[in-house]
């Protein structure tokens, strides 16, 4: 079984208290010390290379031969010159980037000789594993460099495990053809059980599932994993085209077996037919889904993956995952998925893990191939096959299921051989370059994104990096990792933080706006406030270090505010359009948390007695008028649709006019739009002077104290508000603006077009 993945550097370095996207004006390049260089066991020829990759280059030794190496960089990385005007500070790393690209283009050029293209390289889905072909005979293909012998086994021929051997071809790769039955029909008809037989090289018969497996079952009480043969009559027929490329991504981060109130597995069907509709009605243009990789144990939250070609059979069919993405296209929706390939399950009876007898194969070999914390397996991308694997399951997930991109899981792990365990990541350049990146795992993701951007132009990528390596989310043509997008993985922690260890007259405005808008030029972000790792058993959603345990008896409007009860759903709402308005260039909401879902987040295990209790999202909650949880879920509502009308994650980064210490007020401009915050618990102002860029009338679009949000209704929206042309803070204009305590405004200049 999996350990709980809280344990991961991901949250761990989050946790350090620094923070994490340094922009790269206030973090100048410090070269490193000079140091000793160890004995290279690969020789004199690998330890001046690496030599080189050690520390940057600088004008104070030679500038000729700095000027040649940054010269030689820019001839050979097509816009390498646009990153360095973004980011003059990159400078002394331009032979890095030149070193990436030149790697990412030369196994560009390898696969383009010796496989035909990359768009040929990445169909391997299309020959191996087990395959119909049009005569009724069977085409089955495995790689499997350190076997002895491979067969094929199953229903279809009693179990006999050496009756149906492959032949063994060039570089590792076994293949079989089986004739059809006189009748010319199938040997092995859809839906029997398969394994593949390796005998090892030290004697023994092991039985497999093939990496390529399209589908799996478990049964019963059964330990492991059956592999089932998936070949329908009939395919699912998708119906409705990919919608376009939204302006503004608003994320609703799902997993659908917890999707329903019941507790039990909840299915695709169900999430199809109750919670799609719920996801567009509240505003949201995109669905990431969670756990859909097929992984043995449920409690890993789908990030120990044991097949990965196979769409998690406990929530069905992969025809009825394919009717979701489906019907979510027709809702306008574009659907993402949670693609983990920053390392596998170490199942082998289910998994890759000793696939053909041996720790390598599609992994590192010895302590590079595990990873200690997460007790799984690294892959070796410098492999061919295992690119050709990685490849063709991007492509697979985006053709035969229709995703439109993916969240790349554990991007911080792959980029660095430390993986980012116990570092806390400063913003130091030197730490994002030099030996301690892994740029076999970095080639392998930007060879990804050009595969994903180049079958579909439209398609999105994010990188769950906590790290903030430069560049990450920049062109491959400058040199980048290739990203459209990067997690803020700051901001959850900040606001964790500000709610466990400082009372709320003790926030320090500054300190939240530069959280929110610390983050590099040009990079984009998903900002969120929580995520599915803030719901996990042992931390608390927003919403129950808010409220905590009077969730339970005061949520009904029925009874008084209690004073625990309004400062929570008065500070939920703020919290979330703060995050949503300064964050970043979109917005991701794990299910549930919109309304301030009760409890935790907790799968089925030992430890809780296999107990489904906390593994379900009880939207039920919303649809009850006597409980407060109405008032959270309107306001997400209508915050997403107000993003809809104005689009400010698609506009420029805002203009903070106001972070005021003791009156705790932040104000800022986006899309046209001014917002403002009093974050003091007492304290109302009346005629509080707000800069702005914009003469004439503003009127209210949004108000966290209106009724239907659960507030105090303070403010009458019938209410004008006139700039003036009188300077402050900067701006050119202000206007006077009454600001009760715990609300959050959003004016717009009526004089402008919508």
């Amino acid at each position: 079984r999996a350990p709980d993945r809280r344990g991961s550097p991901r949250l761990a370095s989050t946790r350090l208290g620094a923070l994490r996207l340094r922009p790269s004006r206030r973090v100048p390049a410090r070269a490193p010390a000079p140091a000793q260089a160890p004995l290279d066991p690969l020789g004199p020829r690998l330890l001046g290379l690496r030599r080189n990759m050690a520390a940057p280059m600088t004008p104070a030794a030679r500038p000729e031969d700095y000027e040649a190496a940054l010269n030689a960089a820019l001839a050979d990385v097509p816009e390498l010159a646009r990153l360095l005007e973004i980011d003059p500070y990159l400078k002394p790393y331009a032979v890095d980037f030149q070193r990436r690209y030149k790697q990412f283009s030369q196994i560009l050029k390898n696969i383009g000789e010796n496989e035909g293209g990359i768009d040929k390289f990445s169909r391997g889905y299309e020959s191996f594993g087990v395959h119909r072909c049009a005569d009724g005979g069977l085409y089955c293909k495995e790689w499997a460099p350190g076997a002895e012998g491979v067969f094929l086994t199953g229903d279809f021929n009693g179990w006999n495990p050496f009756s149906y051997p492959y032949k063994k071809l060039d570089y590792g790769k076994w293949e079989l053809y089986i004739p059809p039955k006189q009748n010319k029909s199938v040997l092995v008809p859809h839906g029997s059980k398969l394994k593949v037989v390796i005998t090892s090289k030290s004697g023994e018969i092991l039985y497999r599932i093939s990496p390529w497996a399209k589908y799996v079952v478990r049964e019963g009480d059964n330990v492991n994993y059956d592999w089932i043969h998936w070949d329908p009559e009939h395919s699912y027929e998708f119906k409705h085209s990919r919608p376009k490329k939204p302006r503004s991504l608003r994320i609703y981060e799902s997993h659908v077996g917890i999707s329903s109130h019941e507790g039990k597995v909840a299915s695709y069907k169900h999430f199809t037919c109750n919670v799609l509709p719920r996801i567009k009605g509240l505003g949201y243009n995109c669905i990431q889904l969670m756990a859909i990789m097929e992984h043995a144990y449920y409690a890993s939250f789908g990030y120990q993956i044991t097949s990965f070609f196979a769409a998690s059979s406990r929530y069905g069919t992969p025809e009825e995952l394919q009717e979701l993405v489906d019907t979510a296209h027709s809702m306008g929706i574009i659907v993402l998925l949670d693609v983990v390939h920053s390392h596998a399950s170490k199942n082998s009876a289910d998994g890759l893990n000793m696939f053909d007898g041996t720790d390598s194969c599609y992994f590192h070999s010895g302590p590079r191939g595990t990873h200690d914390l997460w007790d799984s397996r690294l892959f070796a991308y410098s492999s061919w096959e295992v690119l050709r694997f990685l490849l063709s399951n991007i492509r697979w997930w985006l053709e035969e299921y229709r995703f439109d991109g993916f969240r790349f899981d554990g991007v911080t792990s792959m980029l660095y051989h430390h993986h980012g365990v116990g570092q806390g990541f400063s913003g130091d350049y030197s730490e994002y370059f030099g030996l301690q990146v892994d740029e076999d795992a970095l080639t392998y993701l930007m060879l990804a994104n050009h595969l994903v951007h180049t079958l579909c132009p439209d398609s999105i990528t994010i990188a769950e990096d906590v790290s903030g390596m430069p560049a990450l989310c920049s062109p491959i043509s400058q040199g980048g990792g290739g990203f459209d997008y990067r997690l803020a993985m700051a901001i959850p922690d900040k606001w964790i933080q500000l709610l466990k260890e400082f009372k709320d007259e003790d926030w320090n405005m500054g300190d939240i706006v530069y959280t929110l808008t610390n983050r590099r030029y040009l990079e984009k972000c998903i900002a969120y406030a929580e995520s599915h790792d803030q719901a996990l058993v042992g931390d608390k959603s927003l919403a129950f270090w808010l409220m905590d345990a009077e969730m339970y008896t005061n949520m009904s409007v029925l009874t008084p505010f209690t004073p625990v009860i309004d400062r929570g759903i008065q500070l939920h709402k703020m919290i979330r359009l703060i995050t949503h308005g300064l964050g970043g260039e979109g917005y991701l909401n794990f299910m549930g948390n919109e309304f301030g879902h009760p409890e935790w987040l907790d799968f089925p295990r030992k430890g809780n007695n296999e107990s489904y209790h906390y593994a379900r999202r009880q939207f039920h909650l919303t649809d009850d008028d006597l409980l407060r949880y109405k008032f959270l879920n309107n306001f997400d509502r209508d915050m997403n649709r107000l993003e809809e009308r104005y689009g400010w994650l698609a506009a420029p980064q805002a203009y903070v006019s106001e972070k005021h210490e003791g009156n705790k007020i932040i104000a800022f401009e986006r899309a046209g739009l001014l917002f403002i915050f009093n974050f003091h618990p007492s304290k109302s102002y009346t005629d509080y002077r707000v800069g702005t860029a914009l003469p004439g009338k503003f009127k209210i679009v949004l108000d966290s104290d209106a009724a239907e949000y659960g507030g105090h209704q303070r403010l009458d929206h019938s209410t004008d508000f006139f700039s003036e042309a009188f300077e402050h803070n900067g701006r050119p204009y202000s206007l006077l603006v009454y600001i009760p305590s715990r609300v959050a405004l959003i004016l717009q200049n009526v004089d402008l077009p919508n």
